[in-house]
């Protein structure tokens, strides 16, 4: 054995502590931030500590096993790690008004295996007033979902570096300005509970979009969406848009299994096995848009999950309902002016009134910057094309797309429609 080689034992070691702390990360990061910067409101401090807990664990684990309880040996050790750090940024009364703040309740936590979830806690602490309106939704996706500044940039068209300036300002201003971590008085709901509802359902757009589940980042994404919007409608039975928003996203989930074939091709929704759909999810998803619907209160997420009604229907009966489908998305348009709905009515308007017709109503999203970079513009725009027989221009668009494209299923599915084009 060379001696930088290691036992196998001690390969075997490592590699389990690592998929442990993986599993652990996906599972129970946002429940750990949460309950950690409940107490102090420093949800960054929080972030930092529970940061240098994992590094820890994946020095301690190897040697001594992983624990039975590592969602408590994280919290015993980022615990003390936040001490440790406040202790150095203050040496005076301030300092040991914060420790204790940390302490109280956390060595019943530590030992305990249930933690209290304060993830709804910290949703709609992220999403209080006093923080800038246009970094609420992605201050939830990253210190409760974990995700990354990077995703969460692609997720809203916006730079990096952007988002990244505008998280960091959104933490200081909830330390700072002390902002509580409640689930807040009805009274109180109305103006948080849309954008509880926009995290909850861009962090299931962010796991839908990784269909093989190959991304470490993003594999349970969209389960733990489900599950936090479940959590919401059982403490807000009577709210139409988080029925709504449960029902969209059960329609999605339904048809998981049958987005890939057995080679892991990507398959499009009007080409998929309806058979491979789960119809448990269909008939409750139904459910829960009938009972949205019983309140008389249209919103964004009923209207999308009413779409997504209409396509499951379209391809069960087999008929044409995209009349319903482009009066749909109208609708979807006067209340949210976004340009990805614009690409999508426009995408209906080719199916119901012709390619030409679909290319002109693509047309008025054509000037939003934002669509530039957004690869679904340019699949449509490069369909449209298609059908409407200008092949040279339908080619370029295909390039465009696929050079954004990160799947590289769709891009294969993309590189065969251009080559489609390029053959006629």
């Amino acid at each position: 054995m060379s001696e930088t080689a290691k036992p196998a034992s001690s390969v075997g070691a490592e590699g389990l502590a690592q998929r442990t702390v993986e599993q652990v990360a996906r599972r129970s990061y946002g429940k750990l931030v949460a309950f950690l910067a409940a107490r102090t409101h420093d949800v960054a401090a929080a972030e930092d500590a529970l940061s240098e807990a994992f590094a820890s664990a994946l020095a301690d684990w190897p040697a001594n096993g992983c624990p039975e309880n590592p969602e408590g040996w994280l919290l015993t050790v980022a615990r003390r790690k936040g001490i440790d750090a406040m202790r150095r940024r203050h040496r005076d009364e301030q300092a040991g008004a914060e420790v204790k703040l940390i302490t109280e309740g956390l060595e019943a936590a530590a030992v305990s295996p249930e933690i209290p979830d304060q993830r709804l806690a910290l949703l709609f602490a992220c999403a209080h007033p006093a923080l800038d309106p246009m970094v609420r939704a992605p201050l939830m996706l990253q210190v409760v979902l974990g995700l990354k500044a990077e995703a969460i940039a692609a997720a809203f068209l916006i730079s990096p570096a952007t988002m990244g300036q505008r998280l960091v300002r959104a933490k200081n201003k909830i330390r700072q300005a002390g902002v509580p971590f409640r689930v807040p008085e009805r009274a109180e709901l109305r103006e948080r509970l849309d954008t509880v509802l926009d995290a909850i359902y861009a962090a299931f757009a962010e796991g839908w979009s990784d269909a093989t589940g190959a991304d470490a980042a993003r594999r349970d994404l969209a389960a733990e969406a489900i599950f936090l919007c479940r959590v919401l409608v059982e403490l807000l039975p009577d709210e139409p848009e988080a029925l709504g928003l449960l029902a969209l996203m059960l329609y999605a989930e339904a048809r998981s299994g049958a987005r890939r074939g057995p080679q892991g091709e990507y398959i499009p929704l009007a080409e998929q096995s309806t058979a491979r759909w789960d119809s448990r999810m269909v008939r409750e998803a139904e459910e829960l848009l009938r009972r949205a619907s019983g309140f008389g209160q249209i919103g964004r997420f009923q209207l999308e999950a009413a779409l997504q009604s209409a396509h499951v229907h379209r391809r069960l009966s087999g008929q044409n309902n995209w009349a319903d489908v482009v009066q749909l998305y109208e609708a979807l348009f006067a209340i949210s002016r976004s340009p990805v709905v614009a690409i999508n009515r426009a995408v209906a308007i080719g199916e119901l009134r012709g390619a030409s017709a679909g290319l002109e109503a693509l047309e008025g999203v054509a000037a939003d910057a934002r669509v530039n970079q957004y690869q679904p513009y340019w699949a449509a725009r490069a369909d449209l094309l298609a059908k409407s027989s200008a092949k040279g221009e339908a080619g370029k668009a295909y390039e465009v797309a696929i050079g954004l494209e990160r799947d590289p299923a769709v891009r294969r599915f993309l590189e065969s429609r251009r080559a489609a084009v390029s053959n006629c």
